[in-house]
């Protein structure tokens, strides 16, 4: 395994393998057992960061989430784990009710919500402190300096180390790390977008923003990681959902004329490596010119061995030149 720093302040900040894992659907559409088994050949290759959030898996039984948090402190309490696994959650995108979602009926991000979704959080997680709290959708009803503010006190009580953002607007992000950093607060360092090596279309209306331009790294946010350095990128959904194997599972929002192309290059990659495409994925964004950490799911141990694998996958300049012009 690999490692990288992800925060700033010598108080909060940790060192974390460069593959996370993402528990979305364990405790709900992925077995107790099973989540067991992938979360244990995860530590024991050297994985220390895993994600997950107040909502997950809610879908799954038209609840409101929680199952994911709940199974990670059942795991943690029954292998000894301790702060040594990095544990990254996520508030403000839960539903209020049973039967609703985050689409009609989030929690927002008002103070409230943050002091009492985190305690919640804490609690189903068995944690005294939250390594990684993320504001996981915007909430436009709520002012700006209040979420900030919110977020900071758990920061300086010590129940939350490192402070992050998902699928929020560049803009939004950087108008809240300038009102953090002006009052002296601790502020959003890392963001968590999907993003992945085929180029998508940001003009399609989704659930989370009628306009298309949100949850996903595009140009705007692109150049602003690149312009901001210490801000640590963890790209949710890298494979996009099977989409590098299943054509059929690409959806509306590849139909581009660069996807055919990206697959042919990565197709070529992958047979000079003896990787597999997603392989090829994984290691051409962990080291791309904006690093990213992969955030992977999956089912099976066998699906995790997979990525796991890719930690170790090189890619000459050459390659990676030759996806990057890949159209």
């Amino acid at each position: 395994m690999r490692y990288r720093t992800i925060g700033t302040d010598p108080a909060t900040r940790r060192e974390v393998s460069v593959l996370s894992l993402g528990a979305m659907l364990f405790g709900t559409a992925t077995d107790e057992a099973t989540s067991y088994a992938i979360l244990d050949r995860y530590v024991e290759a050297g994985g220390t960061f895993i994600d997950t959030s107040d909502n997950y898996a809610f879908w799954q039984n038209g609840g409101q989430g929680g199952e994911s948090e709940e199974l990670l402190g059942r795991w943690r309490r029954s292998r000894g784990v301790g702060d040594e696994i990095v544990i990254a959650t996520k508030l403000g995108a839960r539903p209020l009710a049973p039967g609703t979602s985050y689409v009609d009926n989030p929690e927002g991000l008002s103070a409230k919500v943050i002091r009492e979704s985190a305690e919640r959080s804490r609690e189903r997680l068995g944690m005294d402190r939250l390594h990684l709290l993320y504001a996981h959708i915007e909430d436009r009803t709520v002012p700006l300096e209040e979420t900030v503010t919110a977020f900071a006190e758990l920061v300086a009580e010590g129940t939350v180390g490192l402070l992050g953002a998902s699928n929020h607007r560049a803009w939004r992000v950087e108008r809240a790390r300038v009102l953090a950093a002006a009052a002296g607060l601790p502020g959003y360092e890392v963001l968590q977008y999907h993003h992945s090596y085929l180029q998508r279309r940001f003009d399609l209306p989704s659930e989370l923003d009628p306009d298309g331009d949100l949850g996903a790294v595009g140009p705007d946010l692109a150049s602003y990681l690149r312009a901001e350095p210490q801000l640590t990128l963890v790209a949710y959904s890298p494979l996009i959902r099977g989409g590098y194997t299943r054509a059929d599972r690409l959806g509306p929002a590849y139909d581009l004329p660069s996807t055919l192309g990206r697959l042919a290059a990565l197709r070529e990659v992958a047979a000079e490596t003896g990787a597999t495409v997603n392989q090829v994925v994984l290691a051409w964004l962990m080291g791309g010119d904006v690093p990213a950490i992969p955030l992977v799911g999956a089912s099976s141990v066998a699906q995790l061995d997979e990525s796991l694998a890719a930690v170790d996958l090189e890619l000459t300049a050459e390659q990676r030149d030759r996806l990057d012009q890949s159209r």
